[in-house]
């Protein structure tokens, strides 16, 4: 009669944790615009949020260079044709590529992104599933590297007789 109570409750658990697995990768269209005008509204709101304090502020240099070009192949594409509605197949293909190249990379640094880990505690053989946000991961490595920063100023020596 226990052995069913365990059995249960472990069959429940492993659907807890799939439901739950299933859910982060959950992913957001970010980038999609139907005509000229949606996409320059599109651009601009993006360009925002990578800013400092933005969703995006993660995106590294390289990458803000590479969505910058992709949006400027997009843009081109719709100086050529006003809406996707105009576009031959070729321009499609060209403008999903583009999109799905940026929404990746936003996706990828999205600081509501949830990132789960199953490792064991220190101290303890028993792994646990643990879950953040990657913009939680960022602040947390930044605190870090700001604190062995402030150590290694205080350690340094400031000059003296030599």
């Amino acid at each position: 009669m226990k052995l069913n109570r365990w059995m249960i409750g472990i069959i429940t658990a492993v659907v807890l944790l799939q439901v739950g697995v299933v859910y982060a990768y959950k992913t957001e269209v970010i980038v999609k615009a139907e005509n000229k005008d949606d996409f320059a509204t599109v651009v601009a709101a993006v360009h925002q949020q990578m800013q400092p304090g933005g969703r995006y502020e993660h995106v590294s240099a390289s990458e803000r260079t590479g969505i910058d070009q992709h949006f400027n192949d997009m843009q081109a594409l719709f100086d050529k044709y006003t809406t996707v509605g105009q576009m031959d197949q070729n321009a499609k293909v060209q403008l999903f590529n583009d999109q799905e190249f940026v929404n990746a990379t936003l996706t990828h640094r999205d600081n509501k992104r949830l990132v789960c880990e199953h490792i064991a505690p220190v101290g303890s053989h028993i792994p646990r599933t643990t879950c953040r946000t990657y913009g939680e991961i960022m602040r947390e490595q930044r605190d870090t590297q700001d604190m062995l920063d402030k150590m290694h100023q205080v350690q340094a020596p400031t000059g003296g007789k030599g």
